[in-house]
């Protein structure tokens, strides 16, 4: 005789005892947690602040999506080659020569690409989701996808090689040997751990490089760690919080590069959709968690999340596909939990002592992660076309994928990032963005196209993007 199993998980609108709610929400903490700070070190970005903003981010959302949709927010991947190439603009350095003033620059553009978000939301709203993927096609995202990956190559090679001004021949061959150490760690970790442990490599890869970094310094005496200028003693302080400062030329670098987590947000939406819903079923909950439904609200937190976090000085963000695939493993999908999750990140953004420790990883370390990281947002470029089955013979699609892709690559390596343009200065992934865009719908005029409607009708399956990484 078979027993019925009680089926054990907590959905969007329950709330977990405190002695269950505080162990998930750490969870959830650190689930999100290496991402997003590994976001900040290669950006230059405030470490204290962009936890902080992570944190912050995450309550606003929720509140906006009225405690509705079980996402955390922090830092994206997607923004990195944008925020970097405008920051290290000769332009930009000569005109702000201070760190922080760059960073206040690049704060008023993620601050304008969370309106493209809003937007977004708001003709899914009032149009539905149809009008977006006959704008943003596979064809279009993938291929900006790869070009924000490519685009990074050089600095991940870069950060993985070099060691401040050092030319020893010891030094640099160690650099790469913690650099080769925690790629091949992170790689290993996140292809054969499962449970929880698979949802951490970004954790543990650099652990085991730090590691490495460590018993180099205890048996040569090179000291790979990086020093912080001005670190506090103190075990408190407030995160280092900046103003944006009005700057065309961020908005016209960042705010485009929003786009390529709209398909990426959706893409969560209609997975955390199946998750919940089969647990109310399981729950025999009589209850329809209408998550998919709610596909514009989504929009308009991310938007909201972004500008909340570029007010206050944290990168631009997205929702995570680390913290739905934790909720999935748990079965832990409690709205409480997360905002439980934003307060203690908050919090540990105040502790001085884990801030410095962050700041010293070597860029060994650093770059090794970033091998493997901007490769597979670029590999994500693919897995878009792939799921949504492109059709790679059509002319017009290879059109426009050629025509992001030698835009977006060919700008970067020939021009270092900004094409001379009829007297612009064109950042080349939103030149790249922009141009697909307007050829895509150029070509598309007079023709339905019936794969884009076919799309439209089908569920988005489940996928994790680059932010999974």
């Amino acid at each position: 005789m078979q027993k019925n199993v009680k089926t054990i998980g907590y959905l969007p609108d329950e709330t977990p005892p405190l002695w269950k709610l505080i162990p998930y929400a750490v969870q959830q903490v650190i689930v999100m947690f290496p991402a997003t700070v590994t976001v900040a070190l290669i950006t230059g970005f405030h470490v204290s602040t962009t936890i902080f903003a992570s944190g912050l981010a995450t309550i606003c959302f929720i509140l906006v999506t009225g405690r509705k949709i079980p996402l955390y927010y922090g830092s994206s991947f997607s923004y990195l080659s944008a925020i970097m190439g405008l920051m290290a603009q000769q332009a930009v350095q000569d005109q702000y020569p201070a760190l922080d003033d760059r960073i206040a620059v690049a704060q008023f553009g993620i601050v304008m690409s969370g309106f493209v978000s809003i937007a977004a939301g708001i003709i899914v709203k009032f149009a539905g989701r149809k009008i977006i993927d006959k704008i943003l096609p596979a064809w279009v995202t993938g291929p900006i996808a790869m070009i924000i990956g490519l685009t990074l190559a050089g600095v991940a090679l870069g950060d993985a090689s070099t060691f401040g001004d050092s030319t020893d021949p010891l030094t640099l061959k160690l650099v790469w040997t913690v650099s080769l150490i925690t790629l091949v760690a992170t790689i290993f970790f996140s292809v054969y751990l499962k449970g929880i442990w698979g949802q951490l490599p970004l954790l543990l890869g650099p652990i085991v490089g730090v590691i490495a970094a460590v018993i180099i310094l205890k048996t040569s005496g090179v000291d790979l760690f990086r020093q912080l200028e001005g670190a506090k003693d103190t075990i408190f302080a407030l995160p280092k919080f900046t103003l944006p400062k009005a700057n065309w030329m961020a908005v016209a670098a960042i705010m485009p590069i929003a786009i390529a987590t709209i398909p990426e947000s959706t893409a969560h939406v209609y997975q955390l959709d199946i998750y919940v819903n089969d647990l109310a079923k399981k729950k025999n909950s009589s209850k329809k968690y209408d998550i998919a439904d709610r596909l514009g609200y989504n929009l308009i937190g991310d938007g909201i999340g972004d500008i909340v976090a570029g007010f206050v000085g944290g990168p631009a963000g997205t929702n995570y596909g680390e913290n739905i695939s934790a909720m999935a493993i748990t079965k832990v999908f409690s709205v409480p939990v997360l905002i439980a999750a934003s307060i203690i990140a908050m919090l540990i953004s105040f502790f001085t002592p884990l801030i410095n420790a962050i700041y010293a990883i070597p860029l060994a370390v650093i770059g090794g992660l970033e091998i493997y990281l901007f490769g597979a947002i670029a590999a994500q470029g693919i897995a878009i076309m792939l799921d949504k089955k492109v059709d790679l013979f059509s002319a017009k699609n290879i059109a426009v994928i050629a025509s992001i892709m030698v835009i977006g690559i060919g700008g970067q390596y020939k021009f270092g990032g900004s094409i001379p343009f009829f007297g612009m200065q064109v950042p080349c992934i939103a030149g790249a963005a922009v141009f697909g865009i307007v050829l895509n719908l150029l070509l598309s005029i007079g023709k339905k196209d019936k794969a884009a409607d076919e799309l439209t009708q089908q569920p988005v399956p489940a996928n994790d993007s680059a932010e999974k990484v």
